[in-house]
């Protein structure tokens, strides 16, 4: 795709303006790295506060009758008992059970579900979405908004200076609220293990709040680049990478996005094959990896102890806050238990790799006690 052909984000000029190398992704003109370099806005994030512009994210209300109930014939949650105020991690499933995309939604007020998809996938996403439920829910894309991740110990500190109500949300709750002199849609959430905030902001004023937060000694811009290594240390999959229509959520340690309530009335898609990876007839099974030596990279060969290939590498890289390569990959279950020694192929040479819990670096959210 040509540098012609990309989309930009309401941000791109400021991008521009403060020296960022700008890469495709997504179909758009993304920022990979700022001035600083991906590893010095890796360890800022870790330690005060990175401003992530996340713009390519596609948002949209699905509005309806009942928009909650609707949106479980597609996804496993359980979004009838979602409350007002609350936000839910979910996954996007097709008639097999493979995830079509990761999402949040969430109800940070009265109207309808708000919903946040990958930025490569929202076309798919709003066409299968609008589908399915045909007749039970309208789906309002909102083009004309901005989306800002604000991220690291310090985010909370910062924000509340110009949106004093999200002091007040903790992890996975959302409301919509007046930040910045404005009415926003202000989420306690994000994809670097960090404490912090994903903030919903009209096109229009999104430079206005993006040069005011990073007015603050506390903030600097981040990248692309640093935005991936640090969801790796905090072990959060990558839709395209870790995730397509082949991976269950079973098979991705994603579980969790599958409720109790759904488990038992079977009522979601591919709910026969995940019903069988729940008792444990699985094929594979995502694990972390510490890697010894140079980093393995996606699609490098896992292997057993004896040489045997076994696996293959879905994301990697060096993890700047634990000093040494670290990934996500797929392998057999009887493989999977934390302290297993594998091996890794990387240009043609076999590492050595152990089985590690994720997420690598402990995650910082801030929940309710």
């Amino acid at each position: 795709m040509s540098d012609d052909s990309l989309k930009t984000t309401p941000l791109h000029q400021a991008h521009l303006d403060a020296g960022a190398k700008m890469v495709p992704f997504a179909g758009y003109s993304m920022p990979v790295q700022y001035k600083d370099g991906v590893l010095k806005e890796h360890l800022w994030t870790r330690q005060s506060a990175g401003l992530f512009d996340v713009s390519h994210m596609g948002q949209a209300r699905l509005r309806g009758v009942s928009p909650l109930s609707a949106f479980e014939e597609v996804t496993p949650g359980d979004f009838i008992g979602l409350k007002p105020g609350k936000q839910r991690y979910s996954v996007l499933l097709n008639k097999k059970g493979g995830i079509i995309d990761d999402l949040m939604a969430g109800r940070p007020d009265d109207d309808g579900l708000f919903v946040v998809v990958n930025g490569a996938c929202k076309d798919n996403d709003f066409k299968v979405i609008d589908d399915e439920l045909a007749g039970q829910v309208t789906i309002e894309r909102l083009e004309d908004r901005a989306l800002l991740a604000l991220q690291g110990p310090e985010a909370a500190a910062v924000l509340a200076e110009h949106a004093p109500d999200a002091a007040k949300l903790a992890f996975m709750e959302t409301a919509a609220m007046t930040a910045f002199g404005m009415g926003a849609i202000v989420s306690r959430s994000g994809y670097t293990g960090e404490d912090g905030y994903e903030i919903s902001v009209p096109a229009a004023e999104a430079v206005r709040v993006w040069n005011t937060l990073l007015a603050d000694e506390r903030v600097r811009p981040v990248g692309l680049g640093a935005r991936d290594s640090l969801r790796l240390e905090a072990g959060l999959p990558l839709y395209g990478h870790d995730l397509d229509e082949t991976v269950s959520p079973i098979e991705a340690g994603l579980s969790f996005a599958v409720s109790k309530k759904r488990r038992d009335a079977r009522d979601f898609p591919g709910a026969a094959r995940i019903a069988k990876e729940l008792t444990g007839e699985l094929a594979r099974k995502a694990v972390g990896l510490k890697v010894e030596g140079a980093p393995a990279r996606e699609g490098a060969e896992i292997a057993d102890a004896g040489g045997t290939v076994v696996g293959v590498v879905t994301s990697g890289g060096f993890s700047p806050t634990l000093g040494h390569p670290i990934a996500l990959g797929f392998v057999p279950p009887a493989l999977a238990a934390a302290g297993t020694e594998l091996k890794v192929i990387v240009r043609g040479r076999p590492q050595a790799a152990t089985v590690v819990p994720t997420p690598f670096v402990p995650h910082r959210y801030a929940r309710k006690v």
